[in-house]
C-alpha cells in the first residue's frame, strides 16, 4: 500500500506541491490573531482555589498591582535636600502614569501630630527645599521609627526608599493587551528623566506590573533569537550529515510549514501566546526534522544504491510510512498529557506542538517527497563513510553485547537512585535569569529596601463595623506580632499599627499612649476623624472593607523558595486555628499561588503521563503486533527520562514549575527512535527471516544513521532552547536534551543486547 501511495505521489507531485502549499497559507493566516498575554493570572486556572482567594481579596480591597521605584542615593542619604527632592518630584509625576490610582512614598505619607486637642493629618515632607540637618534628621527619625514605613517604604539605616504606584487594570475581558507595555513604558521613561538631572541617585525599577511586562519582553527576545538560532542548528546539521542540499531545503520547507500551520491554526483557535506557548515554534523547528530525515535517509541510500527517484522514494515510503506516523502519533500524545497542566500556558504549548508534529508528519509524507521528486537531485553511488560507520559500531554492539547489557543497566540504575535528590521548589523572581533587568532590580530591592513576596489576609470581624472592637484588633496585634518574629518577614502592614499612633496622637502624642484603643467607640471615632483628614488616593480602601468588618494584613518577605513560602504560611494557618479560630483564613497573593503551582502541576501532570504511557503502550504493541517486543520497548522508553531526572538531582536537586512538564513531553519523544529500531528490527525478523544478530545488524545499518542525526537535531534545538532567559523555558529544554542524549544511549547500547537475551 505504501509503495502505491509512492508512486501515485511521484504521477501527481506538482498538484501535490501546490495543494499542500495553498492549505499551508491558508492555516497561517491565523498568525494575525495570536496576541500577547502579559498577565501572570495566565499561569492559573480559573478553578485554582489559590487564584480564587487571591481574586476575592483583590474585590474586597483595593488593587495590589504595582510598580515600585527603588531610589538608592550614592551617598547613602535619603534624607538630604536632593533626594527628598527627587523623591517628591517622583512622587508626583508617578500620579500621571497611566492607570493609577495610588502613589504612596515617604514623602506623602500621612502623618499624624497632635496639635492642642486637633489631629493634623499632612505629608511628612510637604515640599522640597533647603532643610537643615537637624530637620533631616528629625525627618529621618521619624520614616525609620514608623512601622509603617521601615522595611517597605524606607530601609531601616534610611539608604534606600520606594515609590509604590498602585494601578487599576482594566477588567480581563476589556483589557487591549497594551495596557501593561504602556505603564512600563511611562515608567521607565520616568526613571530615565529623573537619572539625566540626578546622577548621584541609582533607580531601580520592580513590581507586579513590570514582572506582567517583562514576559513579553522574554518571549519577543526568544523569538528574535532562539528561533534564528535554530535554523542556523538544523541547516548546518542537515548539510553535514546529509551532504545534500535539495534534501537540506526540503526539510527546511517542511519545518518552515509545520511552524506556520501550527500557530495559525493556534491563532484561529485564539490561543493567547505566553512565555511557554512562545516556545512552540522553537520545539515544533526541533521535532520536525525527524519525520524529513528517516524519509531522506532511506531515499538517498535507495539512489546510492542505484535506484531511480521515483522507486528510491517509493520504496523509502513503504519501509517508513507506518514508523513515521506511529511516531509522529506518539510525540503527539506526550505533548497532549501537558493538557493535564494546572497551568493553562503549558496546554497551549502542549497543543501546539502537537499540532505542529502532526502537520510535520503530513507534509513530509506528501509535500517532502513530491519536492524531492521535482528537484535535481544528485548522489554518489556506493556506501557512504556514515553507513560503513555504523556497520562497525553494529558489530561492536553485537561482540560486546553482554558487558553492554550489564554495563547500561548499571548506569540506568545508578542515575534512577538520585531522582529522590530532586527537591519540588521554585522562585517566581528566578523565573527570569539574572541578564534581565527585573531580576535584578528585585533582588536589589530585596536586599536593601522590601521584597516582591507578599501574603496578604483578610481578617473578619464577624459584624458591620466590628474591626474597631478592642478584641479583633488584639488579636490581630498578636497574629501580626507573631508573624514579625519569623527570620523570613521584612515588614507587617497592620491596622492596629494605625490606631496606636492615632491612640498617642490624641493623648498629646505621650509614647505612653502608644497601645490600642480600650474602648470600641473611640477607636471608630479615632479611625473616622483619620479617615476624613486623608487626601484623595491615599485613604484606607486598602486595608479596610466597606463595612469595616474586616481588614487586610499584609506581610512582605524575602525573596524565598515556594517550600518555604508554604511552609510559612502553614505555620500561619496553625497559629490562626490555636489562637484566633474565627478568624481564620487563607493567605493569598500571586507569591502564595506561584507556590502552591508547581506542587499542583506535578501531581496533575502525574496523571497526564500516566495516561500518555498506557496509550503509548497500547499502540506499540498494536502496531508492533507483538505483546513481547511491546512491553521490551517500554524499558529504553522510560529510562531515558528516568535518568534524565537521575541527573538533575545529581547536578541541581530542584525541580520547578517547568520541569514538572518534562516527564509526559519526553515520553512521547523518546519512543521515536525505540519505534524506528524496533520496527526495522521486526522487517528484518519477519521478511528476511535473519536471527536476532543479524536483525540488530540490519536495524543499525538502515536506520542507525537517521537515528543519529534526529537526535543530534533534537539535542542541538532543545539546547538552544536551552539558552531562553525565560528559566521555566530553559530548564525544561535543558532536561529534554539530556533525556533524548539518554534515549538515543539506550536505543543504541541497551535494546539491542536486551532484545538478543530476550530472543535467543
Amino acid at each position: 500500500m505504501a509503495r502505491s501511495y509512492g508512486e501515485w505521489l511521484a504521477r501527481r507531485r506538482l498538484p501535490v506541491l501546490v495543494v499542500f502549499l495553498l492549505l499551508a497559507a491558508a492555516a497561517g493566516t491565523g498568525g494575525q490573531f495570536l496576541a500577547f498575554k502579559t498577565d501572570y493570572r495566565n499561569f492559573f486556572s480559573e478553578d485554582n482555589p489559590q487564584l480564587q482567594a487571591f481574586e476575592q481579596l483583590q474585590n474586597t480591597y483595593t488593587k495590589t498591582d504595582n510598580i515600585l521605584f527603588v531610589l538608592a542615593p550614592k551617598d547613602g542619604r535619603v534624607f538630604s535636600n536632593a533626594t527628598l527632592a527627587s523623591t517628591i518630584t517622583l512622587t508626583e509625576a508617578a500620579w500621571q502614569i497611566p492607570y493609577s490610582i495610588r502613589v504612596d512614598s515617604i514623602t506623602n505619607f500621612q502623618h499624624t501630630v497632635a496639635e492642642g486637642d486637633d489631629l493634623t493629618v499632612d505629608d511628612l515632607v510637604p515640599e522640597a527645599g533647603e532643610l537643615d540637618e537637624a530637620r533631616l534628621q528629625q525627618l529621618r527619625d521619624i520614616a525609620i521609627s514608623e512601622p509603617l514605613l521601615r522595611n517597605r517604604l524606607i530601609s531601616a539605616d534610611g539608604s534606600v526608599t520606594g515609590i509604590n504606584v498602585t494601578v487599576q487594570l482594566p477588567d480581563p475581558e476589556e483589557e487591549t493587551g497594551q495596557e501593561v507595555p504602556e505603564i512600563a513604558a511611562f515608567a521607565r521613561q520616568l526613571v530615565e528623566t529623573i537619572r539625566a538631572d540626578n546622577p548621584g541617585l541609582d533607580i531601580y525599577l520592580t513590581g507586579m506590573v513590570i514582572m506582567n511586562n517583562t514576559f513579553p519582553e522574554v518571549m519577543i527576545h526568544d523569538q528574535q533569537t532562539l528561533v534564528p538560532a535554530m535554523f542556523v542548528v538544523v541547516l548546518l546539521t542537515l548539510l553535514l550529515l546529509l551532504r545534500s542540499y535539495t534534501a537540506t531545503l526540503g526539510t527546511l520547507l517542511v519545518i518552515v510549514l509545520s511552524v506556520i500551520t501550527a500557530m495559525g491554526l493556534a491563532g484561529w483557535a485564539d490561543i493567547y501566546l505566553t512565555p511557554p506557548s512562545a516556545a512552540a515554534p522553537t520545539i515544533i523547528l526541533t521535532l520536525a526534522v525527524a519525520d524529513c530525515v528517516h524519509i531522506l535517509v532511506t531515499f538517498l541510500h535507495a539512489m546510492r544504491r542505484g535506484m531511480d527517484k521515483t522507486s528510491a522514494m517509493a520504496e523509502s515510503l513503504r519501509i517508513n510510512l507506518q514508523p513515521v506516523f506511529l511516531t509522529s502519533v506518539t510525540t503527539a500524545i506526550g505533548f497532549m498529557s501537558m493538557n493535564f497542566s494546572d497551568a493553562p500556558p503549558f496546554r497551549d504549548l502542549g497543543n501546539i506542538v502537537a499540532v505542529g508534529v502532526m502537520s510535520a508528519f503530513v507534509y513530509s509524507v506528501t509535500l517532502l517527497p513530491a519536492l524531492m521528486m521535482l528537484l535535481p537531485v544528485r548522489v554518489t553511488p556506493g556506501s557512504t563513510r556514515q553507513s560503513r560507520l555504523m556497520d562497525r559500531f553494529a558489530d561492536l554492539v553485537v561482540q560486546r553485547r553482554n558487558f553492554l547489557f550489564w554495563g547500561t543497566g548499571f548506569i540506568v540504575v545508578s542515575l534512577v537512585l538520585f531522582i529522590p535528590r530532586n527537591e519540588l521548589n521554585d522562585e517566581f523572581i528566578k523565573y527570569f535569569d539574572e541578564s534581565i533587568e527585573f531580576r535584578r532590580s528585585t533582588e536589589f530591592t530585596s536586599e536593601h529596601l522590601t521584597g516582591l513576596y507578599t501574603i496578604d489576609y483578610s481578617l473578619g470581624a464577624g459584624e458591620s463595623g466590628g474591626i474597631s472592637d478592642p478584641g479583633f484588633l488584639q488579636t490581630v496585634e498578636r497574629f501580626a506580632d507573631w508573624y514579625e518574629t519569623q527570620p523570613e518577614v521584612l515588614h507587617v502592614n497592620t491596622l492596629p499599627d494605625i490606631l496606636k499612633r492615632l491612640n498617642k496622637n490624641m493623648h498629646s502624642d505621650d509614647e505612653a499612649w502608644y497601645r490600642l484603643p480600650e474602648q470600641r467607640d473611640l477607636a471608630a471615632q479615632y479611625l473616622l476623624l483619620y479617615e476624613m483628614s486623608l487626601p484623595y488616593g491615599l485613604d484606607l480602601n486598602n486595608q479596610i472593607d466597606v463595612s469595616k468588618s474586616a481588614t487586610r494584613m499584609t506581610v512582605t518577605v524575602r525573596n524565598i523558595s515556594s517550600n518555604e513560602m508554604l511552609a510559612l504560611e502553614h505555620k500561619a494557618q496553625k497559629w490562626l486555628q490555636e489562637h484566633a479560630p474565627s478568624m481564620q483564613t487563607t493567605g493569598a497573593s500571586p507569591s502564595v499561588m506561584f507556590a502552591h503551582i508547581g506542587q499542583r502541576n506535578i501531581i496533575s501532570m502525574l496523571t497526564g503521563t500516566t495516561i500518555a504511557l498506557v496509550l503509548i503502550s497500547g499502540i506499540l504493541i498494536l502496531a508492533l503486533q507483538s505483546f513481547k517486543i511491546g512491553v521490551i520497548s517500554l524499558i529504553p522508553n522510560l529510562a531515558p527520562t528516568a535518568m534524565g531526572f537521575g541527573l538533575w538531582g545529581l547536578l541541581v536537586g530542584e525541580v520547578g514549575l517547568g520541569l514538572s512538564v518534562v516527564a509526559g513531553m519526553t515520553l512521547g519523544i523518546v519512543v521515536d527512535d525505540t519505534v524506528h529500531f524496533l520496527s526495522k528490527y521486526l522487517r528484518a525478523r519477519r521478511e528476511q527471516q535473519l536471527d536476532p544478530e543479524g536483525a540488530v545488524r540490519y536495524a543499525f545499518s538502515t536506520v542507525g544513521t537517521a537515528l543519529l542525526v534526529t537526535s543530534i537535531v533534537l539535542i542541538a534545538g532543545f539546547m538552544v532552547l536551552g539558552q531562553s532567559p525565560f528559566k521555566l523555558n530553559a530548564d525544561m529544554g535543558l532536561l529534554t536534551a539530556i533525556t533524548i542524549a539518554f534515549a538515543l544511549l539506550a536505543d543504541f547500547l541497551f535494546l539491542p543486547p536486551l532484545l538478543m537475551k530476550v530472543e535467543k
